[in-house]
């Protein structure tokens, strides 16, 4: 496998998956079965971290109160224009 910065999600998904359907339908002995896993696990874990860069990128743009554009995480309740209150 590629260095994980290298590795498209794409990619490691489709990889994952197919390890998975292996799991599943295979005749496989118990240790390429644990090999197969632990990849796996290693594929969900790269998986997982790339959603999570993914999340923190994605930014919601808010007009404030003056029009201007401000960046909001995506987590966060977008303010509402008409509610001083939101911004302190």
């Amino acid at each position: 496998m590629a260095q994980a910065h290298e590795v498209k999600y794409e990619d490691a998904l489709k990889r994952l998956e197919r390890i998975v359907q292996d799991l599943d339908g295979s005749e496989l002995d118990l240790e390429a079965r644990l090999k197969k896993f632990e990849e796996g696990t290693k594929l969900a874990r790269l998986l997982l971290k790339k959603l999570d860069q993914a999340k923190k990128r994605v930014e919601v743009l808010v007009k404030h109160n003056v029009g201007e554009p401000t960046a909001v995480p995506l987590d966060d309740e977008p303010l509402d224009a008409s509610d001083d209150s939101a911004s302190a």
